[in-house]
């Protein structure tokens, strides 16, 4: 399935808070969106109809929300430019021994219902020579075409097996993370709660908030094989990332209306919190392409290319006569 997304790159410092919150509400909208379940999507006509004030009566807050908006929050930041997270990335991309210029990030995700699994523009960034490399001695396997797999894997327990031994837990990945100039990925996992990361074969990098007293040094664990990666979070990406997402989940509980001064205190918060009230009649797409403007002016180079969906048969999304479900509307776009 073709869709079109607007890659974003950072040319310049924040200037204020409000553009700041106004720039991660974006993907935190798309992530709370894409939480809703298949069966209500449809009934609202599908993602691209989904209204801003719907949303809050159909979004039903889940314990792993807040991790996959994070998941995509990075995946974004990371493809956009976004500095403090690029940096940590290229730093962690080094240990693991993959050197290049043209960095990216693949998301590999699912819906919160299960019912649909997600490789974001893999189509076009991967190649038939794509290698994975999982910090192993010997060839690395070809990343490609293991995809389809990996994806069954997620709800076979056989389908697993049929993976290589090096990369039997690729999975289990939220993200792959590499350099399209040398073709060479590693599977990332991202967590917002550092405990839960988990060892697997093939995954590399695990990407955590870094805590407050705690180390933001890259560094390798080796119990678990991993390349952990801290991402900063005073006055850097983590706490506008929170910030974006407390404003989001108090005006969605607030029945998309401007929440009480005290749930949202203090003054920038407010503001963007005003933009969403603004628009609580226009689909949530449309929202999120509005905001853009809103933005601090000449932080972001946009540039769009065509991307790809895959998906696989997943337990759950039978349709009518058999059919596996597909993605029936693309990922909302991230534009300006």
């Amino acid at each position: 399935m073709a869709m079109q997304l607007r890659l974003e790159f950072q040319r310049s410092a924040v200037a204020d808070e409000v553009a700041a919150i106004t720039a991660v509400v974006r993907p935190v909208l798309v992530g709370l969106l894409h939480s809703l379940k298949r069966e209500v999507v449809n009934e609202a006509g599908g993602l691209e109809n989904v209204k801003l004030k719907m949303l809050s009566r159909l979004y039903r807050p889940g314990d792993g929300d807040c991790g996959l908006c994070f998941e995509y929050a990075v995946h974004d930041a990371m493809n956009r430019g976004e500095a403090t997270v690029l940096e940590r990335l290229i730093g962690a991309l080094k240990h693991c021994k993959i050197r290049g210029k043209q960095t990216a990030s693949i998301l590999f995700g699912a819906e919160k219902s299960g019912g649909l699994r997600l490789i974001d523009t893999a189509r076009d960034r991967l190649t038939d020579d794509s290698r994975i490399l999982v910090g192993l001695r010997g060839q690395p396997p070809k990343l490609k075409q293991h995809l389809k797999t990996a994806l069954e894997a997620m709800r076979k327990q056989e389908a697993r097996e049929l993976l290589p031994w090096s990369i039997r837990g690729i999975w289990k990945a939220d993200l792959f993370v590499g350099c399209t100039d040398t073709d060479r990925w590693v599977a990332t996992t991202v967590k917002i709660n550092p405990a839960a990361l988990e060892a697997a074969p093939g995954l590399r990098i695990g990407v955590v908030p870094n805590r407050e007293g705690a180390t933001d040094i890259i560094r390798r664990d080796d119990s678990r094989n991993l390349i952990i990666c801290p991402i900063p979070h005073d006055y850097a990406f983590m706490q506008v990332f929170y910030e974006g997402w407390v404003v989001a989940r108090q005006f969605l509980h607030a029945d998309a209306q401007m929440p009480g001064e005290a749930f949202l205190p203090r003054p920038p918060e407010r503001q963007v919190a005003r933009y969403l009230e603004d628009r609580r009649d226009f689909p949530v797409v449309d929202v999120i392409a509005a905001l853009g403007p809103l933005a601090q002016p000449e932080l972001l180079d946009s540039t769009q290319r065509d991307a790809s969906v895959i998906d696989a048969p997943v337990a759950g999304t039978e349709l009518g006569g058999g059919e596996t479900g597909v993605l029936e509307a693309p990922m909302p776009r991230i534009t300006q």
